[in-house]
């Protein structure tokens, strides 16, 4: 598939944060859009055909696909943030059994791409990530998303799965999308939720660095996947990285630095007693978290993020008067 005309685009999760702005961006450029998700939309986009879609059901996914005469995928179907009532086995059938029914129908009926959000999580958290590049990692470092973080783990597993299409099914073109922190005027989640604590936490001795992206620049280049000459994996994050000590700085905030161990403990008694959702595995989160080069995005998919990380915060923070 080449060339800038106009598709057939169905995109998953339509309706969700991110979908939403990608289904009205692709509606503007004049494509022809069907948005799937769980509920139909409060406020439908003029012009774009929305539907009941849940990725868990197979036969489902297969007619949605096939009978819209489906040309390029955009999945962004998953579960980023799990609600109190979600589970294990609930999280691994939306985003690995729903990605894995998305592709069937996508083989099925002759889809020519397919546009797939991926996560830096894919990487994993480990202590020795980017090690053959100054701690930055790039699209070629292995996957090693790990078992103890459903989304992390996941994502891997999902990688792992197109990998092994790109062998057998070269003709469904892909561009899978590893996509760092996100940050916007209105984004307000688990992670944002961190910088608005009194003081910022630290594991004592690690800088624990953060890659932001703004929210349109993740749509922009949603956008031009669908129609780019590109393909492969792309991680996607501004220039640069801000660890917790000058984002602390930013805020006008003090930095709270714990030793790994107790903080390890005190988040295994929170957790015993129901005050924290998150155990002591949490640790690994805090301290190797994956820093993204964006060198492939800009260098071969063409895209350089209108904001570094550092500006990406810079515009959160104001926005959320802070």
């Amino acid at each position: 598939m080449s060339g800038p005309g106009p598709r057939t685009v169905l995109v998953t999760g339509g309706s969700g944060f991110l979908g939403s702005s990608v289904v009205r961006g692709l509606a503007a450029a004049g494509h022809r859009v069907v948005s799937g998700d769980l509920r139909l939309p409060d406020s439908p986009v003029d012009g774009v055909e929305h539907v009941v879609l849940d990725v868990t059901d197979a036969a489902l996914v297969d007619r949605v696909v096939g009978e819209h005469g489906t040309e390029v995928v955009v999945h962004l179907a998953s579960i980023v943030t799990p609600g109190k009532d979600s589970s294990r086995a609930k999280e691994y059938a939306v985003d690995v059994d729903g990605t894995r029914h998305v592709l069937d129908a996508c083989l099925a009926h002759g889809v020519q791409r397919v546009v797939v959000s991926s996560s830096g999580a894919a990487y994993g958290y480990h202590p020795d990530n980017g090690a053959a590049h100054d701690g930055w990692l790039h699209e070629d470092d292995p996957l090693r998303g790990n078992e103890a973080f459903a989304y992390s783990h996941h994502k891997r597993l999902v990688e792992e799965m197109l990998a092994d299409l790109r062998g057998t099914h070269p003709e469904l073109e892909q561009v899978v999308l590893r996509i760092g922190t996100i940050l916007g005027k209105s984004v307000d989640n688990q992670i944002t939720a961190l910088f608005e604590r009194p003081r910022m936490l630290q594991i004592r001795g690690s800088d624990s660095p953060f890659v932001f992206i703004w929210d349109t620049d993740v749509v922009a280049i949603i956008e031009r996947a669908v129609t780019s000459e590109a393909t492969g994996a792309f991680n996607v994050a501004g220039t640069g990285a801000m660890s917790i000590p000058e984002i602390a700085e930013s805020l006008g905030k003090p930095v709270l630095a714990l030793p790994e161990g107790l903080l390890r403990v005190a988040l295994a008694v929170g957790k015993r007693l129901g005050l924290t959702a998150y155990g002591p595995e949490q640790t690994i989160f805090l301290k190797h978290r994956p820093v993204l080069a964006n060198d492939r995005l800009v260098e071969v998919f063409g895209y350089r993020p209108s904001k570094t990380s550092r500006e990406a915060f810079e515009a959160w923070r104001t926005a959320r008067g802070l």
